[in-house]
């Protein structure tokens, strides 16, 4: 896919990954960047950083739970700012806690903003991109979507779904000239996760990197794009050492006591 000339609508774009991602895509030449997210403050931030880069930037705010005020919000943006050619879902939420220990409003956030949150915006996106016959979506999953993760078992979950929608999507929308690709990173360096309990051993990225690698790999046809040497070593070891891999995760994992932050956030 090239960049010049489109449109993206990237969303959890106020912060972390999805705000890096919304930069890179700028600085290489998107001519409109929509920004989704809650906080519209700063949405705002971000838009002018991306303003002074020379691109037009969007300022969408929206809770995607709502699916309502979600089709309404797209449809008046694509009559407004014309087709979207490229959708980044990107936004999520992540609650880590002891599985013993996990209270279900968390889980039920977790099942509404990563699975039903992703659902109601790419399918409003795709049922126009299919009138077009032209797009690409990029659904961002985890490392945690292949390995699933102690602490952390209701947002493994969410991931793994969402590599199942992903796979789903990738054979149904071909018809449509769509293209649909699942992005992995690892352990990003976000300020959501600095007071996390981390696992031991285990060297966090920059959001930056997960950016420029999604963006690099836009014009390959990959269906999985896996982000840094931990991810393509722990999905090996997964497949010819699944054993070994589990007992790697027992050692590494947090201890059992609650975590100094609950909540990750990827730019929500």
């Amino acid at each position: 896919m090239k960049i010049q000339g489109k449109t993206a609508l990237i969303t959890g774009a106020s912060r972390g990954i999805g705000r890096a991602i919304a930069k890179e895509l700028a600085q290489q030449g998107m001519d409109k960047v929509i920004l989704v997210a809650r906080n519209q403050a700063r949405l705002q931030e971000v838009a002018t950083e991306i303003e002074a880069i020379g691109t037009q930037a969007v300022v969408l705010p929206l809770d995607l739970t709502q699916t309502v005020e979600v089709n309404i919000a797209i449809a008046q943006t694509w009559k407004q700012h014309g087709p979207i050619h490229l959708l980044v879902n990107c936004a999520g939420v992540a609650h880590q806690a002891p599985f013993l220990q996990t209270k279900l409003p968390k889980v039920q956030e977790e099942l509404s903003l990563n699975l039903m949150g992703i659902y109601s915006m790419t399918q409003v996106l795709a049922r126009r991109m299919a009138s077009k016959k032209e797009g690409r979506i990029v659904n961002v999953s985890s490392l945690m979507g292949k390995i699933g993760a102690p602490t952390m078992a209701t947002y493994s979950a969410t991931k793994f779904a969402i590599l199942g929608f992903t796979q789903a999507l990738r054979t149904e929308l071909a018809a449509h000239n769509i293209k649909v690709t699942a992005l992995l990173p690892s352990l990003t360096e976000t300020d959501m996760t600095r007071n996390t309990q981390r696992f031991r051993w285990v060297a966090a990225m920059t959001p930056e990197k997960v950016a420029k690698v999604l963006v690099n790999s836009l014009a390959k046809e990959s269906p999985e794009i896996l982000v840094g040497w931990q991810s393509h070593l722990a999905v090996l070891g997964n497949r010819f050492a699944p054993r070994f891999l589990e007992w790697w995760l027992q050692l590494t994992a947090p201890r059992s006591e609650q975590p100094k932050k609950s909540i990750w956030s990827r730019g929500y």
